[in-house]
């Protein structure tokens, strides 16, 4: 399938890069054409305006950074819309404003062009290795119709439900992890400024049923380490864990982070 991408940055040359592993051929267009390089040198063709991408492909994808870029592509001058023909449909995968979304799907619609907010979830590592969720929202048939599209991108594309769905699905995700985030922080501080070492704090969590470690012969913190695979980020200070040892987490699990965390007010 002739496929447009616009927006490759940090997630969408990831994405891109996929698609172009998949067999897909590539029009692509970025603020700067030197992102666009290593895609013109293995195929891809280069437009110049999203209008151009538009006119010259079966489906478009974006990932752009903010709602206001999401909303120019699409509707501003030389924007898809202008070069959509009937039928064909547009998924936008940044993290967007639901109004937004809604507006343009709308726009859309007036003219038999089809909008589904497509949010991902996985981070650059995820845009690279295909190892990524894509939440989405809008036509379901469109969906199906580009399902094997998306899943060159990402192996957990799901459909959530009407235009806005997949945007409100990935910031309820968003707003999770930030306070989940925030509630590990309490807690650890509350359990170090009580007097146990943050590590030993860390592996004995992370053995219970709340960390999801599964239970083995040994200490908690030796039980912890040897069902976990993520390396620690240490530094020349923290003396307690030997560089074959792993701690598991979104943050680093060094003692020096930990004790940090710890002498707040």
């Amino acid at each position: 399938m002739r496929v447009g991408f616009i927006g490759l940055g940090m997630m969408g040359k990831g994405m891109a890069a996929n698609l172009q592993k998949a067999g897909h051929e590539l029009v692509v267009h970025d603020l700067s054409r030197a992102a666009a390089e290593p895609f013109l040198a293995k195929g891809a063709l280069w437009a110049n305006s999203p209008k151009q991408v538009a006119e010259q492909t079966e489906v478009v994808f974006t990932s752009l950074p903010v709602p206001a870029d999401v909303e120019q592509v699409a509707l501003g001058a030389n924007g898809l819309i202008e070069g959509m023909r009937p039928d064909t449909a547009f998924f936008d995968m940044s993290t967007n404003s639901v109004a937004t979304v809604r507006k343009i799907h709308a726009a859309f619609a007036e003219k038999n062009l089809y909008m589904l907010d497509a949010p991902v979830s996985g981070g650059p590592s995820g845009a690279a290795s295909g190892k990524m969720a894509i939440w989405v929202g809008g036509d379901e048939q469109q969906f199906n119709r580009h399902k094997l599209v998306l899943d060159a991108m990402g192996d957990q594309a799901a459909y959530i439900g009407p235009i806005g769905a997949g945007s409100i699905a990935k910031l309820v995700h968003n707003c999770t992890s930030a306070v989940l985030g925030a509630a590990l922080a309490e807690v650890f501080t509350m359990g170090v400024k009580a007097g146990v070492d943050p590590v030993d704090l860390w592996a004995a969590v992370r053995q219970g049923a709340t960390g999801g470690c599964a239970p083995s012969t040994g200490s908690a913190t030796s039980s912890c380490r040897a069902n976990t695979t993520r390396p620690i980020s240490r530094c020349a200070c923290c003396t307690k864990m030997s560089g074959s040892q792993s701690v598991s987490g979104a943050r680093s699990a060094c003692r020096c982070a930990w004790r940090t965390w710890s002498m707040r007010n």
